[in-house]
């Protein structure tokens, strides 16, 4: 497995993914995120057009996705908990996959803070809806914490994670 940067042809495959994985969180119990045909085609039209849009690849198949994006993040300003450090950080938002059980948000987790280290920074925060039991699970595993909860700008709450490698 390898990952690379995502490219307008590869927007299909990204829409086929955000669908699988929202069924996947659908069948899990969380019903409430990534609604309303969240992520749009827009919406991953400008994660590749600026260079966050990563796909993890197996041969020429890609099985995952995820915007790494430098910080700061507006939404992430105002927590109602507290973020345990000010250093400077990067966020991964639309991370996804439609093959569980093959480790591939690990991977993706993986390769997003060597990434983060070559370019000097050591923090990754990410936030995911209350319901996403997979994803918390994800993030407790690999090491992330809970520091409480941030606001999209529709005004939907999220649990914020944050974690830190130095």
């Amino acid at each position: 497995m390898y990952i690379r940067q995502a490219t307008y042809s590869d927007l299909g495959r990204l829409m086929e993914i955000f669908e699988g994985a929202k069924k996947i969180m659908r069948d899990s119990g969380n019903l409430q995120q990534w609604n309303d045909g969240y992520p749009t085609e827009d919406v991953v039209m400008k994660d590749i057009g600026s260079g966050c849009c990563k796909v993890l690849c197996e041969g020429g198949t890609i099985l995952g996705t995820m915007a790494l994006i430098p910080g700061p993040d507006p939404t992430y300003s105002y927590i109602e908990g507290r973020w345990p450090d000010e250093d400077p950080y990067y966020v991964i938002h639309r991370i996804a996959t439609c093959a569980p059980g093959r480790n591939i948000g690990r991977t993706m987790l993986d390769w997003a803070f060597a990434h983060i280290k070559e370019q000097g920074y050591g923090v990754i925060r990410i936030d995911t809806h209350r319901d996403n039991c997979i994803m918390k699970h994800i993030l407790t595993k690999y090491g992330f914490s809970m520091c409480g909860v941030i606001y999209l700008e529709s005004g939907d709450p999220r649990d914020a994670y944050h974690k830190k490698t130095h």
